[in-house]
Protein backbone atom coordinates (compact mmCIF):
# COMPACT_ATOMS: atom_id res chain seq x y z
CA UNK A 1 0.00 0.00 0.00
CA UNK A 2 2.80 2.32 0.67
CA UNK A 3 4.61 2.00 -2.66
CA UNK A 4 1.28 2.84 -4.15
CA UNK A 5 1.00 5.80 -2.47
CA UNK A 6 4.61 6.87 -3.12
CA UNK A 7 3.98 6.43 -6.53
CA UNK A 8 1.03 8.41 -6.82
CA UNK A 9 2.65 10.72 -4.76
CA UNK A 10 5.51 11.13 -7.59
CA UNK A 11 2.86 11.08 -10.24
CA UNK A 12 1.13 14.18 -8.58
CA UNK A 13 4.41 15.87 -8.39
CA UNK A 14 5.44 15.11 -11.47
CA UNK A 15 2.25 17.03 -12.85
CA UNK A 16 2.62 19.93 -10.72
CA UNK A 17 5.80 20.89 -11.92
CA UNK A 18 5.03 20.32 -15.65
CA UNK A 19 2.11 22.72 -14.74
CA UNK A 20 4.54 25.08 -12.79
CA UNK A 21 7.07 25.72 -16.31
CA UNK A 22 4.02 26.71 -18.27
CA UNK A 23 4.40 30.50 -18.33
CA UNK A 24 1.69 33.20 -18.38
CA UNK A 25 1.10 35.61 -20.82
CA UNK A 26 3.33 38.10 -21.75
CA UNK A 27 1.62 42.13 -21.45
CA UNK A 28 1.58 43.72 -25.04
CA UNK A 29 3.66 46.68 -25.13
CA UNK A 30 4.89 49.45 -27.50
CA UNK A 31 8.16 47.87 -28.15
CA UNK A 32 6.27 44.12 -29.42
CA UNK A 33 7.27 43.37 -32.54
CA UNK A 34 5.89 40.66 -34.54
CA UNK A 35 7.69 37.70 -35.46
CA UNK A 36 6.93 37.41 -39.25
CA UNK A 37 6.99 41.31 -40.25
CA UNK A 38 8.41 42.70 -37.36
CA UNK A 39 6.69 45.63 -37.34
CA UNK A 40 4.91 47.06 -33.74
CA UNK A 41 1.67 44.81 -32.84
CA UNK A 42 0.48 47.34 -31.14
CA UNK A 43 0.26 49.56 -34.35
CA UNK A 44 -2.26 46.91 -35.98
CA UNK A 45 -6.33 46.37 -34.96
CA UNK A 46 -7.79 42.87 -34.53
CA UNK A 47 -6.60 40.13 -32.45
CA UNK A 48 -3.44 39.37 -31.23
CA UNK A 49 -1.31 35.81 -31.12
CA UNK A 50 1.71 34.97 -28.41
CA UNK A 51 3.82 31.59 -28.34
CA UNK A 52 6.31 30.59 -26.08
CA UNK A 53 8.77 28.50 -26.99
CA UNK A 54 10.63 25.52 -24.83
CA UNK A 55 14.45 27.56 -23.98
CA UNK A 56 13.11 30.83 -24.79
CA UNK A 57 12.41 33.60 -22.00
CA UNK A 58 10.41 35.67 -24.36
CA UNK A 59 7.40 35.10 -26.19
CA UNK A 60 7.10 35.28 -30.54
CA UNK A 61 4.37 37.65 -30.92
CA UNK A 62 1.73 37.89 -34.36
CA UNK A 63 -0.13 40.84 -35.29
CA UNK A 64 -2.76 38.31 -36.58
CA UNK A 65 -4.06 35.12 -34.55
CA UNK A 66 -4.27 33.83 -38.11
CA UNK A 67 -0.38 34.37 -38.18
CA UNK A 68 0.66 32.65 -35.10
CA UNK A 69 -1.66 29.54 -35.68
CA UNK A 70 -0.06 29.68 -39.08
CA UNK A 71 3.47 29.46 -37.34
CA UNK A 72 1.75 26.51 -35.38
CA UNK A 73 0.49 24.77 -38.26
CA UNK A 74 3.53 25.16 -40.12
CA UNK A 75 7.09 23.85 -40.89
CA UNK A 76 8.67 27.04 -39.19
CA UNK A 77 8.73 25.72 -35.35
CA UNK A 78 12.57 26.05 -34.35
CA UNK A 79 11.39 25.08 -31.08
CA UNK A 80 8.99 23.03 -29.17
CA UNK A 81 5.51 24.74 -28.39
CA UNK A 82 5.23 25.46 -24.23
CA UNK A 83 1.97 28.16 -24.28
CA UNK A 84 0.13 29.84 -26.75
CA UNK A 85 -2.03 32.99 -25.84
CA UNK A 86 -4.62 34.85 -27.64
CA UNK A 87 -6.36 38.47 -27.48
CA UNK A 88 -10.24 37.64 -26.03
CA UNK A 89 -12.12 39.80 -28.14
CA UNK A 90 -14.71 39.57 -26.20
CA UNK A 91 -13.30 41.58 -23.58
CA UNK A 92 -11.79 43.70 -26.22
CA UNK A 93 -12.33 47.65 -25.93
CA UNK A 94 -12.64 47.53 -30.14
CA UNK A 95 -11.29 45.60 -33.01
CA UNK A 96 -8.69 48.48 -33.30
CA UNK A 97 -7.71 48.41 -29.43
CA UNK A 98 -7.67 44.42 -28.61
CA UNK A 99 -6.05 45.06 -25.27
CA UNK A 100 -2.73 44.41 -24.07
CA UNK A 101 -3.35 42.14 -20.97
CA UNK A 102 -6.69 40.38 -22.07
CA UNK A 103 -5.13 36.99 -22.92
CA UNK A 104 -6.70 33.59 -22.62
CA UNK A 105 -5.31 30.09 -23.52
CA UNK A 106 -5.62 29.33 -26.96
CA UNK A 107 -6.66 25.46 -25.96
CA UNK A 108 -9.38 26.79 -23.71
CA UNK A 109 -10.82 29.66 -26.99
CA UNK A 110 -13.63 29.41 -29.43
CA UNK A 111 -12.52 30.69 -32.41
CA UNK A 112 -14.42 32.22 -35.36
CA UNK A 113 -13.63 30.92 -38.59
CA UNK A 114 -14.43 32.25 -41.59
CA UNK A 115 -15.85 35.63 -40.38
CA UNK A 116 -15.92 38.91 -43.13
CA UNK A 117 -13.02 40.58 -40.77
CA UNK A 118 -9.31 41.03 -41.60
CA UNK A 119 -7.09 41.17 -39.29
CA UNK A 120 -3.94 43.39 -38.43
CA UNK A 121 -2.44 42.43 -41.28
CA UNK A 122 -5.11 42.46 -43.95
CA UNK A 123 -5.92 38.77 -44.04
CA UNK A 124 -9.03 37.56 -43.27
CA UNK A 125 -9.00 36.80 -39.45
CA UNK A 126 -9.59 33.70 -36.86
CA UNK A 127 -11.32 35.98 -33.99
CA UNK A 128 -10.97 34.30 -30.72
CA UNK A 129 -13.09 34.67 -27.60
CA UNK A 130 -13.19 33.18 -24.13
CA UNK A 131 -16.83 31.91 -24.03
CA UNK A 132 -18.91 30.02 -26.85
CA UNK A 133 -22.10 32.63 -26.67
CA UNK A 134 -19.11 35.80 -26.93
CA UNK A 135 -18.40 33.92 -30.20
CA UNK A 136 -21.91 32.89 -31.11
CA UNK A 137 -22.87 36.89 -30.95
CA UNK A 138 -19.26 38.07 -33.21
CA UNK A 139 -20.88 34.82 -35.85
CA UNK A 140 -24.51 36.24 -35.40
CA UNK A 141 -23.41 39.62 -37.30
CA UNK A 142 -19.87 39.30 -38.85
CA UNK A 143 -20.83 35.45 -40.31
CA UNK A 144 -18.18 31.79 -39.62
CA UNK A 145 -17.89 29.42 -38.19
CA UNK A 146 -17.28 28.34 -34.72
CA UNK A 147 -14.13 25.77 -33.83
CA UNK A 148 -11.90 25.01 -31.10
CA UNK A 149 -8.20 25.27 -31.75
CA UNK A 150 -7.96 21.60 -32.55
CA UNK A 151 -10.79 21.98 -34.77
CA UNK A 152 -9.08 24.82 -37.37
CA UNK A 153 -8.48 23.51 -40.41
CA UNK A 154 -4.44 23.96 -41.85
CA UNK A 155 -6.13 25.51 -45.14
CA UNK A 156 -7.75 28.23 -42.84
CA UNK A 157 -4.37 29.65 -41.97
CA UNK A 158 -1.56 28.13 -44.02
CA UNK A 159 -3.88 29.03 -47.40
CA UNK A 160 -2.89 31.97 -49.14
CA UNK A 161 -4.86 35.09 -49.69
CA UNK A 162 -5.21 38.20 -51.72
CA UNK A 163 -4.84 41.30 -49.41
CA UNK A 164 -5.57 44.45 -51.01
CA UNK A 165 -3.74 47.52 -49.41
CA UNK A 166 -5.09 51.14 -48.67
CA UNK A 167 -4.83 53.14 -51.73
CA UNK A 168 -4.03 50.06 -54.28
CA UNK A 169 -6.18 48.75 -56.91
CA UNK A 170 -7.32 45.71 -55.91
CA UNK A 171 -7.16 44.21 -59.52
Amino acid sequence: MRVLLLMALIVLSACQEDDAEIPGPAALTEETLSHFCRMQVIDHGGPKAQIHLEGYSYPIFFAQVRDGLAFLKGPEKFAPVVAIYVSDMGTAPSWENPGADNWIDARDAFFVVGARVTGGMGAPEVTPFLTRDAASAFAATKGGTIMTLEQIPDEAVLSPVEISLPGKDAS
